[in-house]
């Protein structure tokens, strides 16, 4: 009772401007109004040139006419589509890219990174050349050069060389390999394709489930489950069930070479492919050491005890290492699949019509600078967050749970 006494007895020291908590307060003030009075200075600046231009702001020019043509497109457009329409095409182009890029570079890079540590000596050399090789050559340069070797006219023919007698002969008679793309055959548009993909969501979900009883089984009587291939059936069923009873559509659309022009099928352009090459080729070359890393984070222990008890190699990395080194080998992946998706960008310089390209079509034809660079940063803020989000999810996963 005496020590709280003599406790609120004593008076609290008065706060002085010396003080460290009090300057961090004060030096926090006068950055923040520093940053806002840079912040309205920059944008009253902006307003008063665009008054000056007669532009007007805000987003009303995405509904009106965009009058311009897109040469890849994913939905329907013409150019009588709205500005709005042309960004959705350009955002739909780059989502293109990344998904694809991310999970053909996810491929090479987890292939190429075990291959690094290979015990036989050839391909672990022409590995780490690989490696050392690309991830050292600019994106921008390797894009450039796909693009060059693919519309060279010494490597693929045009498609009019396809009629000349006895000229070039297309692959399994109906995939043609030109400068102006890659033409193959394609399933016609069905409802039926939707049924398939219905089925194949339900699919995904019901091997999920099953894994998981799996694993439970496992765990409280220590049987196996060829849960794997089981969900493998199970994912072929429902999908196989959709495509039935929405119609079991079969009619295919296969390219014709005309004169001048092919139709019918589907079109990979070489703007398409050089992009696609070059994102994937440099990003793999990154995810490889990254996987290379992760595995020898490993201890060699783990290693020597699974040969120890007969294991095979491939069981051995499937099932020891990669499990472990996951949990290494995700921070720095999903750095990777956001560099990916924001090199997209780079595919102005071969012509590709992604985001970027589209949007700055938009912005030279109505004057909307502020407004057109905004959307392209929210896109991007949105593909950058949910990326990471879903990682983040997969990676505290797979983290051990210390008991």
């Amino acid at each position: 009772m005496v020590d709280a006494a003599v406790g609120a007895g004593v008076p609290k020291r008065a706060r002085s401007i010396y003080d460290k908590e009090v300057q961090g307060v004060v030096w926090q003030v006068v950055v923040l109004a520093i940053v806002a009075g840079v912040v309205y200075y920059l944008y009253s600046n902006m307003v008063a040139n665009q008054a000056r231009q007669n532009i007007t702001t805000g987003f009303d020019y995405l509904g009106r006419e965009a009058g311009f043509g897109i040469g890849e497109s994913w939905t329907t457009y013409s150019p009588a589509s709205t500005y709005a329409q042309a960004v959705f095409v350009g955002f739909l182009n780059t989502l293109a890219v990344a998904i694809v890029g991310v999970v053909l570079a996810t491929f090479i890079g987890i292939s190429v990174g075990i291959a690094l540590l290979s015990r036989n000596w050839l391909v672990a050399k022409l590995m780490s050349v690989y490696v050392n090789l690309l991830r050292n050559i600019p994106v921008l340069l390797q894009i450039i050069f796909w693009h060059t070797l693919i519309t060279s006219e010494r490597f693929l023919p045009i498609p009019r060389e396809f009629l000349v007698e006895n000229g070039p002969q297309p692959l399994l008679g109906s995939v043609y390999f030109t400068r102006r793309g890659i033409f193959m055959p394609i399933f016609e548009g069905h409802i039926g394709w939707l049924g398939a993909l219905v089925g194949l969501i339900v699919g995904i979900i019901g091997a999920w489930l099953l894994a998981r009883w799996a694993k439970r089984r496992m765990d409280d009587t220590g049987q196996q489950f060829p849960a794997f291939w089981a969900g493998i059936g199970v994912l072929a069923m429902c999908t196989f069930v959709g495509w039935i009873v929405m119609g079991a559509p079969t009619t295919v659309s296969y390219p014709s070479i005309g004169r001048f022009r092919v139709s019918g099928g589907m079109t990979m352009t070489p703007e398409f492919l050089a992009l696609l090459l070059g994102l994937t080729v440099y990003t793999s070359a990154f995810i490889a050491d990254i996987v290379r890393s992760g595995i020898l984070s490993v201890p060699k222990g783990q290693i020597e005890a699974g040969r120890a008890i007969g294991l095979k190699e491939s069981v051995i990395m499937r099932k020891v290492i990669l499990p472990q080194a996951l949990r290494v080998i995700i921070p720095p992946l999903t750095s990777q699949y956001l560099n990916l998706t924001k090199n997209s960008s780079l595919a102005v310089a071969v012509g590709y019509p992604e985001l970027v390209s589209i949007s700055n079509t938009t912005l030279s034809q109505t004057g909307q600078a502020p407004e057109a660079i905004l959307i392209m940063m929210i896109v991007y803020l949105a593909i950058s967050i949910t990326t990471s989000l879903l990682m983040n999810w997969y990676n505290a996963r797979i983290q051990l749970v210390e008991r």
